[in-house]
């Protein structure tokens, strides 16, 4: 069922209420998403973006009861991943000349992923489409955000800008503007969106951000293709995104590790407590990494000014868990955040030396040597801890 944006442009895109991985099994979705396509319809009829694969067969068929599949005129794609496009097959079978318009980038993914060549029109900043009534649309160019493919689209009159990827979040919701729903969740989804998704591409988004508003276009909505549209004040998601790609950090200090026998995690505590007692007015949290779910825990260090970071040795070696947390990080290309590393051992004791250089490798500058203690830490070792926190905290 098509729902009402504003004058001729409807939502036509499907709530996914199950979903819990996204990207495979990388991207957690607690709370679920939307795959957002969108129909205008003008003197011409426009279908932009379409669904996921899963999708695809429930998608025509909602389509076909709003518009005759061969009324419509133009296909907007605005990225390649098949999130957006996988629908596009199914449709192309039923209308295999539509003319489909998209970024040159684009046609090598569509191409890629389903080998048709199907009637492809490759656009540019700036170009326009006439769509009839005195409406255009105008096509930006917002290459990785978050692939080298993608591109926004913009509605005269309407004042829409169909954002794709950008400004989103992984929310699914019977409603279809954000001011309609929890703020709280809203913007937790938004920024995690960003942490996990966006924040690699920081110094482009900035400058996309430049472009778009020295266009001079007037913005009453925006429309991303997960989550939620931007009716009241949609700038202020673009304010926000300015903030986040600006080397974003709050007053937070993180203290994150596994642990096999508890050690590491009494050494968790006690620095916190540590830190917490130095610095009382910085949000301080704790993190078992086994426990927590990972893309949550990178939206906690996209938040904090610095992260403290601590694994047992094993093998000679780090806890694969802490390990495969610090690749992570070190793709998301953090910036300007400080670290230090800590852990028990009971033989050989390389973790803290592989925490320091994993986390200087992922681009954290690391502001201590790091915090050791061999066996099960005594008293003694616990006054140490709380001592280091109360140091590092000062740092």
């Amino acid at each position: 069922m098509k729902k009402l944006v504003k004058n001729n442009v409807y939502w036509i895109g499907k709530v996914d209420w199950e979903l819990r991985k996204f990207h495979g099994d990388e991207l957690s979705t607690q709370n679920g998403s939307s795959y957002n396509a969108y129909l205008i319809q003008e003197e011409k009829n426009v279908l932009v973006d379409t669904v996921w694969l899963p999708y695809a067969d429930e998608f025509i068929a909602n389509l076909e009861k709003e518009i005759e599949l061969h009324q419509i005129d133009y296909i907007i794609s605005n990225h390649g991943e098949v999130d957006h496009s996988g629908a596009l097959p199914a449709l192309m079978k039923r209308i295999p000349d539509t003319p489909i318009y998209c970024t040159a980038n684009a046609v090598k993914s569509l191409k890629g992923q389903y080998h048709q060549d199907w009637n492809f029109h490759i656009v540019k900043t700036g170009d326009k489409l006439d769509i009839g009534n005195g409406k255009e649309l105008i096509f930006i160019e917002t290459p990785m955000l978050h692939w080298p493919d993608s591109m926004a689209t913009y509605i005269t009159i309407d004042n829409i800008l169909f954002s794709n990827d950008a400004f989103g979040q992984h929310l699914a919701s019977d409603k279809l503007f954000h001011h309609l729903v929890d703020p709280c969740i809203l913007f937790k989804e938004a920024i995690k969106y960003y942490a996990n998704i966006l924040n690699p591409y920081s110094h482009v988004l900035r400058k996309k951000l430049e472009e778009i508003i020295s266009l001079g276009l007037p913005i009453d909505m925006i429309a991303p293709d997960h989550g939620l549209i931007w009716k009241e004040n949609p700038m202020q998601i673009i304010d926000r995104y300015a903030q986040w790609a600006n080397n974003y950090q709050e007053d937070k200090i993180t203290v994150i590790y596994d642990t096999m026998w508890n050690g590491t995690k009494k050494l968790a505590e006690k620095i916190a407590a540590g830190i917490e007692q130095a610095d009382p007015v910085a949000d301080v949290r704790i993190y078992n990494l086994a426990k927590t779910d990972a893309n949550d825990l990178v939206t906690e260090v996209f938040k904090s000014k610095m992260i403290v970071i601590g694994s047992p040795t094993i093998n000679s070696n780090i806890l694969h868990s802490v390990a495969g947390f610090l690749h992570l990080l070190k793709e998301l290309r953090f910036k300007d955040k400080k670290a230090v590393a800590f852990g028990c051992y009971g033989w050989s004791g390389e973790s803290v030396k592989i925490l320091n250089e994993m986390l200087a490798d992922a681009g954290f500058t690391v502001i201590h040597d790091g915090f050791k203690n061999q066996w099960n830490p005594d008293d003694k070792k616990m006054t140490e801890a709380y001592a280091f926190g109360k140091e590092i905290a000062k740092a």
